[in-house]
């Protein structure tokens, strides 16, 4: 687990957990219970993720090899959600509502 802080405020860090190899990145946040605040996922290499087997909505952040935020995507729904981005290197999972806490905007770089 590592820490990053992606504010301007000191209290605005995260804790990442890096999924780096196939089988982490394969598992993902399939079959957890919840992901608490302050905690994501980092999926890397990854341009693209379901949402099947999966108990909770999550924000998703695509980001560049760069770590440069390219798509923010909100609330996607356990089990129906998808979503894409072909220029990603990876994405960055949070519970949901994280993004807008921590206020990430697309264009913006962090790590």
């Amino acid at each position: 687990m590592k820490k990053f802080f992606l504010g301007a405020e000191k209290s605005d860090f995260i804790n990442v957990e890096i999924a780096d190899n196939f089988f982490k990145r394969f598992r993902g946040l399939m079959f957890r219970e919840k992901i608490p605040s302050r905690h994501a996922l980092f999926i890397a290499p990854c341009n693209s993720i379901h949402m099947c087997f999966m108990r909770f909505s999550i924000d998703a952040v695509f980001i560049d090899s760069e770590y440069k935020i390219l798509k923010i995507v909100r609330n996607l729904c356990p089990w129906i959600g998808f979503s894409i981005c072909l220029n990603a290197f990876g994405v960055l999972e949070l519970k949901s509502g994280e993004a807008n806490r921590i206020g990430l905007k697309v264009g913006q770089k962090f790590f």
